[in-house]
């Protein structure tokens, strides 16, 4: 049978729509904001396992959570009510505090990523220090991995910290991409320079690699594009403050485009 032109590129087209959807950067959505605005009045309004089920729906294929000491957003009930009812891969974040760890080991997500926050901290503003910390890194992740627990561990765009962090045995890291968001519209391409470094050496290590903080529909598709081997990124606070003019569902797409 004769395969003319058109339909040759139907078939190049539905190759490379199964090769990315195979290969595609996952989307995790950070919900801490909804958290946030739901304390501000107490309550359940907005209800945040309702609006982590519409991310899903919408097609997003995470969801991501702080809970941090306080509880100032998303609170330890929170975690547990999300776990049996999300259909996507639950990602729990935060500083491994014997409180942390147990929480972490009784639901059971599918990754959890270690930050070095303080209890006071705004929000996360710096990667571990994974030479300094790497013996106390690795018993947490020995005893998140043999729960099945996929771990990753938060670091700057510096390859001595990548390198440290493969010894701990995590088997992701996520680059603070919070430099790279600050430089961006000034020099992208200065701005992009040592996440690249970094992300290869993470590949060269063996780790898996995600990215996180200060992502925006501003800055997130030349990140992608430099960085196309990246699993996963998690959003939230641009992501939210995007959904007050567009919508959830019309951001969320934006941002999977992006990807």
């Amino acid at each position: 049978m004769h395969v003319g032109k058109d339909t040759k590129i139907i078939q190049d087209c539905r190759f490379c729509f199964k090769y990315r959807v195979r290969n595609m950067t996952r989307l995790s959505v950070n919900i801490n904001k909804i958290a946030t605005i739901r304390n501000a009045r107490g309550g359940n309004n907005p209800d945040l396992v309702r609006v982590a089920l519409d991310c899903e729906l919408f097609g997003a294929q995470g969801i991501t959570v702080h809970p941090r000491p306080d509880e100032r957003h998303i609170k330890y009930k929170d975690v547990t009510d999300l776990k049996p009812v999300l259909t996507t891969e639950f990602n729990i974040e935060g500083y491994p505090s014997d409180s942390f760890v147990k929480l972490v080991l009784n639901v059971k997500p599918a990754q959890v990523t270690l930050v070095p926050d303080g209890p006071d901290q705004i929000t996360s503003n710096a990667g571990w220090d994974t030479r300094t910390h790497q013996n106390f890194l690795k018993g947490i992740i020995n005893n998140f991995k043999a729960a099945g627990i996929r771990t990753s561990v938060f670091v700057a765009a510096d390859v001595e910290m990548v390198k440290y962090a493969a010894s701990t045995g995590a088997d992701r890291v996520e680059l603070y991409t919070e430099p790279y968001a600050s430089v961006y519209e000034i020099n992208r391409e200065k701005a992009i320079a040592p996440f690249v470094i970094a992300a290869e050496t993470a590949r060269n290590e063996g780790l898996g690699l995600n990215a996180g903080h200060d992502l925006s529909l501003i800055n997130l598709k030349y990140f992608h594009s430099e960085i196309p081997w990246i699993d996963e990124v998690s959003i939230g606070h641009a992501l939210i403050c995007d959904a007050l003019y567009l919508g959830l569902k019309e951001t969320i797409h934006q941002y999977l485009c992006c990807l």
